[in-house]
């Protein structure tokens, strides 16, 4: 296989992960959720990952990306221990989520935007990649909003 295609077959495996990852931690965080407003926020934001996860699939036939199971990595797992432990200790659980959703998020957005430098990726997945690392982005500015009244 072309190094190239391996290169963006690599990256965008690496941006599947972080979304499976996204999944299971914004479901983490919707069972930890005191405030109902701030669980659906966290609920609809896991579904939202799901189909990103869908459309990166789907978008990408011809590369190796893995199956369509939602699995998470071994980090991501740790990550979402981290957040059982930060909640329980933290008098503002809601709060404490939401900072550690906005700090994943931003991180998100830097792999994001990495793969958008890649010249080799054909044009409509940089559109889809750029769509949902603006979803992203959005979403943070909901969070950061979330948070003033956690």
């Amino acid at each position: 296989m072309n190094r190239d295609i391996k290169t963006i077959e690599n990256q965008i495996k690496e941006i599947i992960q972080k979304n499976e990852d996204s999944v299971k931690g914004f479901e983490k965080a919707a069972e930890n959720a005191a405030d109902t407003g701030v669980r659906t926020f966290f609920k609809n934001r896991a579904e939202q990952r799901k189909l990103f996860v869908k459309t990166l699939h789907n978008a990408t036939p011809a590369l190796e990306t893995g199956d369509a199971d939602i699995d998470g990595t071994t980090k991501g797992a740790i990550h979402r221990t981290w957040m059982d432990m930060k909640s329980f200790f933290s008098n503002d659980n809601d709060e404490a989520m939401l900072e550690e959703t906005i700090r994943g998020d931003k991180t998100a957005i830097k792999e994001y935007n990495e793969i958008l430098t890649e010249v080799m990726i054909p044009h409509r997945m940089k559109e889809i990649i750029r769509e949902q690392r603006d979803e992203i982005q959005n979403d943070i500015e909901t969070s950061k909003v979330l948070e003033e009244f956690a």
